[in-house]
């Protein structure tokens, strides 16, 4: 009994031993960026656990500036916001692109990474995915709108919903008729067009119904018909316009907002070796593609298309036309101390009755 006894605690010993061991990859990403069928191949083709945090841009920062760099191994924020931060909290290691199999994502979205994410010369991106925010709209009751401005037409009164978050106000400032991105290198000018911005927002905001929180809410406000103008996301737009044809994502005719998110290394990550696996992993193109296929969101890995469902391809074809496509307002590099007058302008907005 008693070498049963000890036989066995030595089989306990061993397994707790095993299990404390096994190598961890700590992802703080967007919802919809790691399919449990994708984290429960990747980890079975190496053996690595995957332990995956939901966040946003703002919270990603807020995080890994809370513990300098900290708490992660691999972090997804949009590339245009990378660089500000990194200059500010040096929270990011550079990223070492001989460990990246550039060779199955498309060149000129691994240029714009680089480019904008670029700090002192070095890299801190790899893209993953893109798509642009523009209008969500249900065509049976608002057959008409079809720009931001409509975010602030009382002929939507009470059918109106958008996020509270940076967005917002770079396409209402396209909306008014600016360029927010020409004032990148005037911040005070900046600052009196998000001023003005935020006067329109706030005389226009009785006329919203609610904000949107998440890509759960966003859906479930124009999928339920509350909703009838809504800024949102093209995958959103294309998963409700499944179900309810009438419904679709349009591009606001002074541009939808084109954004990239990507992968990044936070400066303390305890596992950088398993963060690289996990980004060749994710981009190879029978995988990128069954991400593309279950969330609408398009990859940059080279060869995905040809994995894609049907639907997805209409999707893209039925809303952008090549004037949208040229249309297009690509996110540069924010600024240092941009978020800041942001952050406050969205404050004033959701503070005021």
């Amino acid at each position: 009994m008693k070498k049963i006894l000890v036989a066995g605690l030595a089989t306990l010993t061993f397994a707790s031993v095993s299990l404390m061991a096994q190598e961890t990859l700590r992802l703080i990403t967007w919802k919809g960026y790691a399919p449990k069928a994708l984290v429960e191949k990747f980890e079975k083709e190496t053996g690595i656990k995957v332990k995956v945090t939901y966040s946003n841009n703002e919270e990603m920062v807020a995080k890994l500036r809370a513990t300098r760099g900290g708490g992660f191994d691999l972090a997804q924020p949009s590339v245009d916001r990378i660089s500000f931060a990194q200059k500010k909290y040096k929270i990011y290691k550079p990223i070492d692109y001989t460990k990246i199999n550039t060779d199955q994502i498309v060149g000129s979205m691994v240029d714009a990474a680089k480019k904008i994410s670029a700090v002192n010369g070095k890299p801190y991106a790899v893209p993953h995915i893109y798509g642009t925010t523009g209008l969500i709209i249900n065509k049976k009751m608002a057959p008409e709108a079809n720009d931001w401005s409509d975010l602030w037409n009382p002929k939507y009164a009470g059918r109106i919903s958008y996020r509270l978050k940076r967005p917002l106000l770079i396409g209402a400032a396209f909306g008014m008729g600016y360029n927010p991105f020409k004032y990148y290198n005037d911040k005070e000018a900046y600052k009196k067009l998000i001023d003005k911005v935020t006067k329109k927002l706030i005389e226009s905001k009785h006329l919203v119904k609610t904000y949107w929180t998440s890509g759960d809410t966003q859906k479930a406000l124009v999928m339920n018909e509350d909703v009838w103008v809504e800024s949102g996301w093209d995958a959103i737009g294309w998963q409700v316009h499944k179900e309810k044809p009438y419904i679709d994502f349009v591009c606001p005719k002074s541009g939808a907002l084109g954004w990239i998110d990507t992968f990044a290394i936070p400066a303390k990550s305890k596992n950088v070796k398993a963060a690289y696996k996990w980004i060749n992993f994710i981009l190879k193109p029978q995988n990128a593609a069954y991400l593309t296929n279950e969330s609408n969101y398009m990859s940059v890995s080279k060869d995905a298309a040809q994995y894609f469902k049907p639907e997805i391809k209409e999707n893209f074809n039925r809303s952008y036309s090549k004037a949208d496509l040229d249309n297009i307002k690509w996110y540069p590099a924010l600024p240092s101390g941009f978020d800041k007058i942001e952050s406050e302008a969205l404050d004033r907005i959701k503070a005021a009755k």
